[in-house]
Formats: structure tokens, C-alpha cells, sequence
């Protein structure tokens, strides 16, 4: 595998001479990589193993921060605006397992609108506030919300941009503890990649303040498995996202069901809605969605590691086939088996993925879900680094106006 580079720019050189295709993107000027508009995507998604794990060394580094944070809390709330909420989501169910409270996800238009009525009622509590630029209107009307009707909520900032109206504003709140990811997350394409990542590893961390070691094997692990599907299955992915889809259903189990909400997102964004998208777990599909798997579907399955979800899961690709639903299929996990995989189908294999468990895989299924993403999108004639066209979305949402809610 791939050993510790100083720089980005290293990892990067070093991943091209393993990768083909990737080398062919690398090899037009940086000038001309601007022009067609993957610049900054395509890095950004490469980065990844190597931000992980500067992202778990300064996690390490505030573990006594972050003890005062959860000491003596009695409920976790994630919060955080589109991709950055479904960021939460992908730790929620392994830290209410770890920390043994009740942890719950709430976006933060949710905590805009609702406040208090939909935290749950066990205090202390503390609140994450995940966000890649912090500067999103609902995030900052949200803290200030809170801190200003539920005086027993510790606050925890969790942001890529340290000059955010997230990580400013609030920093002289004593109630308010601020953590910023390394620069280099803090993407500056309009979708967020390395930055969606980076920030559900530093959440993760969170139930796993007093064995660390096992957070650095998790982002240790984590890294490898990705610096693998980028070295072996980049030009596979290229070569998927030339399939003649319109359409595309992503599915997971548990955390991996997250993952499957932010592949879903990723894919729309970055074709500008010409794939219309559905996440979905894989027995929730059969309740109606499974009319959506179409001829023209692609059908994304984050197959779990875990034999009893795996039986279930397997029997709805089955299904599937004997139905004769969907383009294709892409099945991502580790052994899979080859009856699930008809002649028009790929398997991306990632060894090492159960021993990571489904409970920290959602990284490694949002990694080859992002690459997809960026190759339809370049398919498409649009361009990675911003794909909206005519601007109907941005990388920060615009300004609209915060109402103060009646009081009780």
C-alpha cells in the first residue's frame, strides 16, 4: 500500500502512476484542467486517504476538549444542512452504541424551525454542528437559537473553514467549543467531497475518546481501502459512468443507509438533475420505491459485512434480477458473491471492508459513489468543479431571512 506522503501534491503524483486514467485527467496543463472544470474535484476526491489521516491526528490531539464536551451528557443531537447533516447521520448509530445515550440527527433547517420541540429531553446534552464553510444561514440561526432558550446544551463545532461565521461568531461563547479540520478539506468545488468525509472521521471520534487507538486503526484502515479503490477501480468507475442511465437508486443498511442518502445527493448535484436519484435501505425498497428501478436505473448496492444483513440484502438483489429491474448493478463491499453479479454488472471489491465493519464503512461507499459522480458529470458535458447549471444551487446556500420564532 501506499506509505505517509508530506503533501497532497505527493499523494497525488504517486496515485498517477498507479492509475492510468487518472494520470490522462493529470496530464492536460493545470490551466486546461480549469477550463473543462475538474481542477479541484478531481484532487479533492483523491486527497481523501491522505487527509484521513491528518484528520485523525488532530482529533487526537483535542481528546481532552472533547472529554469536557460529552462528560456527564445525557443526549447527542448531529446537526448540520445537507450533505453536511447526512455527514452526522453516517456516525449516528455507532455512537448511541459507544456512548450508551440517545443520539439523534436533525437537520439544521429542522433546529431552525422546530428549536427545542424536536431535541430529546435528556440533559445535559450536547450538540455537533457539522459544516464545511459554517456559513450556511441555518447554521448559525440555529446555535444562536439554542443558546439562547436551552441554557444546559453544550455546543461543538465541527467545520472545514476556519474564517466561517460557525467557527467566528461564536467563538468567545464559553458554551461553545470550536474544532477546524485541516485546510485542505475545506473544498472549494461547489460539492462537497474530501470535506464530507473528513468531517464524519472527526464526528466518529466522538465514541471513541477513550480507546483511540482503535480510532486510529478505523482511520488508518479507512485510508488503505481507499488508496486501493482509487489505485485499482478508478478507470472502472470512469468506464460505469458511461452507461446509458437516467436514473439511479442508491441502497444501504444502518449507517451505510447515510452513506447511500449522500451518494444519492452527489450523484444529482453533480449531473444538475439530468440522473434523477432515490436512496433507499434494501427492504424499505420493496414498500413502492422498487417501481422507480427502471430499465434505464442503475442500481448502487452497499452490500453490508455483516452475514445477517447480508442475507437480507442479497435476497433483494435477487429479486431484482428475476424481475429483470434496472440497467445494472454496482455492488460495493468485500467478497461478494458472484451470484448476485449478471453479466452487465460490477463488483468493486474492497479488501479489508468487514474488518472495518459497516458501522465505518460509509466513508469508503461515499468515496466510489463521489468518482461516479465526477465521471457522469464529465460525461454529461458538465463541468465537476461547478456543475450547477445557471446557478441554481451554490457552494454556500444564499442568504434568506431568519423569523424568531413565537415565544412559549
Amino acid at each position: 500500500m501506499f506509505p505517509v506522503f508530506s503533501s497532497d501534491s505527493d499523494w497525488l503524483r504517486a496515485l498517477a502512476e498507479r492509475q492510468p486514467k487518472l494520470a490522462e485527467l493529470l496530464s492536460k496543463s493545470p490551466d486546461e484542467q480549469r477550463r473543462l472544470g475538474y481542477f479541484h474535484t478531481l484532487r479533492e476526491i483523491c486527497q481523501q486517504p491522505h487527509t484521513w489521516l491528518q484528520t485523525s491526528q488532530l482529533m487526537q490531539g483535542c481528546t481532552n476538549i472533547l472529554r469536557a464536551c460529552v462528560r456527564d451528557i445525557r443526549s447527542l443531537v448531529l446537526t448540520g444542512s445537507g450533505s453536511s447533516e447526512y455527514a452526522g447521520d453516517c456516525v449516528r448509530i455507532p455512537l448511541q452504541a459507544e456512548l450508551g445515550i440517545t443520539v439523534q440527527g436533525f437537520g439544521g433547517g429542522a433546529i431552525l424551525t422546530h428549536s427545542s420541540k424536536c431535541l430529546p429531553p435528556g440533559k445535559p446534552a450536547l450538540m455537533v454542528y457539522i459544516a464545511r464553510s459554517g456559513d450556511s444561514p441555518e447554521s448559525g440561526g440555529a446555535l444562536s437559537q439554542i443558546l439562547k432558550t436551552d441554557p444546559e446544551i453544550r455546543h461543538l463545532v465541527l467545520t472545514c473553514n476556519a474564517a466561517g461565521s460557525l467557527a467566528t461568531k461564536f467563538a468567545s461563547d464559553s458554551r461553545v467549543t470550536v474544532i477546524t479540520l485541516p485546510e485542505a478539506t475545506n473544498d472549494k468545488s461547489l460539492v462537497m467531497t474530501s470535506s464530507f468525509t473528513n468531517l464524519v472521521l472527526s464526528a466518529r471520534f466522538l465514541g471513541l475518546l477513550e480507546i483511540p487507538t482503535r480510532y486510529q486503526a478505523i482511520c488508518e484502515r479507512s485510508s488503505a481501502i481507499a488508496s486501493y479503490i482509487l489505485a485499482q477501480h478508478f478507470g472502472r468507475v470512469a468506464a460505469i459512468a458511461k452507461a446509458p442511465f437516467t436514473r439511479a437508486v442508491f441502497l444501504g443498511s444502518g449507517a451505510r443507509f447515510a452513506a447511500a442518502r449522500e451518494a444519492s445527493l452527489k450523484m444529482l448535484e453533480m449531473t444538475s438533475g439530468r440522473v434523477a436519484t432515490l436512496c433507499e435501505t434494501f427492504l424499505g425498497l420493496r414498500h413502492g420505491p422498487m417501481s422507480y428501478v427502471h430499465k434505464d436505473c442503475l442500481v448502487v448496492a452497499l452490500l453490508s459485512s455483516d452475514s445477517l444483513l447480508r442475507a437480507y440484502e442479497s435476497d433483494l438483489l435477487r429479486e431484482l434480477d428475476r424481475k429483470e429491474l434496472g440497467l445494472l448493478k454496482v455492488i460495493v463491499g468485500e467478497n461478494i458473491p458472484g451470484d448476485l453479479i449478471r453479466a452487465a454488472d460490477v463488483a468493486i471489491e474492497c479488501p479489508g471492508l468487514t474488518d472495518l465493519s459497516d458501522d465505518n464503512s460509509p466513508v469508503i461507499d461515499v468515496l466510489v459513489s463521489q468518482l461516479l459522480a465526477f465521471f457522469r458529470c464529465m460525461n454529461e458535458g458538465l463541468r465537476p468543479d461547478s456543475p450547477s447549471e445557471n446557478g441554481i444551487i451554490s457552494r454556500v446556500v444564499q442568504g434568506f431571512a431568519l423569523h424568531i420564532p413565537a415565544s412559549n
